[in-house]
């Protein structure tokens, strides 16, 4: 018979959150697999943990998670945990989750923190439905298309960010859906845990300094009826408009627009060039 792979919550910020179940099945695995084992070894040692670790990121998910598996298959019992929040989230840890249930491990969610759930809960904005979004593409390629197919999206959304990207991140999400009411969510659990009220607008052009500083998730108002298609060639102009607004070239603008309303890149860009 096969061991248990436990999937375990840990603090996102105030370690008062480690629930008594985390910390007992931690201290009765075999092992723990840890996105860093630097990080993990604090919380360790503040609850007295003494179980053995090995590393497990996106850098040797392949590797390790065959390894892991081996050891599960062996009827050893392994904790997943990473260095804050619930595993497998936006992580790594979902490869290792898949192998699993392919190979018939039993798998055990020990539930804990998660910055997702938590976020959304004090934005102020809707939540009997939403979508998580995780993090964006650095590739502007990538990130245009994710967000382009976003614009409709009615449900609220979420995603995560660092601090050091909001800038970018916030004029690309004002340029993508116009203005939205936005809720940036900063340091959950932690002592300077703040939610910010506003807008994309003026998110966008309040804080292009990089001022705001910590761990980030945006929750982002969804479309609402009205805003899901432009039914003219003025509105489909208006949002290549935006684009080039935004910097990006006439040409590009218009076949993104086109693509977003079902009207001929052609049109628009001949009326967007006159305008």
């Amino acid at each position: 018979m096969s061991g248990r792979l436990y999937v375990v919550g840990t603090p996102i910020g105030n370690l008062s959150d480690f629930s008594p179940r985390a910390v007992q099945t931690l201290q009765e695995v075999d092992f723990i697999a840890a996105e860093d084992t630097r990080v993990t070894v604090k919380l360790l040692n503040r609850f007295d943990i003494h179980t053995p670790m090995v590393s497990y990121h996106k850098y040797n998910s392949r590797e390790r998670g065959e390894e892991i598996c081996r050891r599960l298959l062996d009827s050893e019992n392994c904790a997943i945990v990473t260095d804050a929040g619930m595993p497998c989230i936006s992580d790594p840890g979902e490869l290792l989750v898949q192998k699993c249930a392919e190979l018939g491990i039993e798998v055990c969610a020990v539930p804990g923190p998660t910055a997702v759930a938590s976020a959304l809960a004090i934005s102020g904005l809707p939540t009997g439905r939403f979508t998580f979004e995780g993090f964006l593409s650095v590739n502007k390629v990538s990130r245009r298309e994710h967000l382009n197919s976003l614009v409709k999206e009615q449900r609220t959304m979420i995603f995560y960010e660092a601090p050091h990207k909001l800038p970018n991140t916030l004029r690309d999400l004002y340029e993508a859906f116009g203005n939205r009411k936005l809720s940036i969510v900063r340091e959950l659990t932690k002592i300077h845990e703040q939610v910010i009220r506003t807008t994309l607008e003026e998110a966008a052009e309040k804080y292009a300094d990089g001022s705001v500083k910590g761990e980030i998730v945006l929750v982002i108002e969804g479309a609402k009826e009205t805003e899901q298609q432009p039914e003219t060639l003025e509105e489909a102009v208006a949002l290549a408009k935006a684009r080039v607004d935004g910097g990006m070239s006439p040409s590009a603008a218009a076949k993104e627009a086109a693509e977003l309303t079902g009207f001929k890149k052609g049109l628009i860009y001949k009326e967007l060039i006159t305008k």
